[in-house]
């Protein structure tokens, strides 16, 4: 796949990923939505579920690593692409490693929180990471949750 066909399918992944993200801010929840991608395929769509769950650890990323290794019955997601509005924090991170997710795709970083800041080795060895898909889309979209909740 060219540079300019992996951009524009790493784009459209990401409005996926944008989409779950709009339904969690509709649930109240903090607008972070994931997808993962397996041979071209979406095997698993998430959002973060931390209100509704009470479960600290119910962040989209979690989510949608359950729900991935579920569908291909498996602990295992190599091969697999995760696409994720916001930089992961260092819990999802390490889960993303433990994965063994051969891709992580992200929107906006987190600069407070994120894990390059506070893991940057958490992910697995062989991971590739490309940053900053949307990123203008999923900054705006936590920005005016959280501009919102201060209203």
């Amino acid at each position: 796949m060219s540079s300019e066909e992996q951009q524009r399918n790493d784009e459209q992944m990401m409005r996926k990923a944008l989409a779950e993200a709009e339904m969690a801010r509709q649930a109240g929840e903090i607008p972070i939505g994931a997808v993962v991608v397996c041979r071209g395929r979406i095997i698993a769509r998430a959002h973060n579920l931390t209100e509704l769950l009470h479960d600290v650890t119910a962040h989209a990323e979690m989510q949608a690593i359950t729900s991935a290794s579920n569908e291909l019955c498996g602990k295992y997601l190599s091969g697999c692409t995760l696409y994720v509005t916001v930089e992961p924090c260092v819990m999802c991170a390490g889960a993303i490693g433990w994965a063994q997710v051969s891709r992580l795709v992200y929107g906006a970083p987190d600069e407070k929180r994120g894990y390059r800041r506070f893991a940057p080795d958490a992910l697995h060895p062989r991971t590739t990471v490309t940053a900053g898909v949307l990123e203008e889309d999923c900054r705006q979209l936590m920005q005016q949750f959280f501009k919102e909740k201060r209203e």
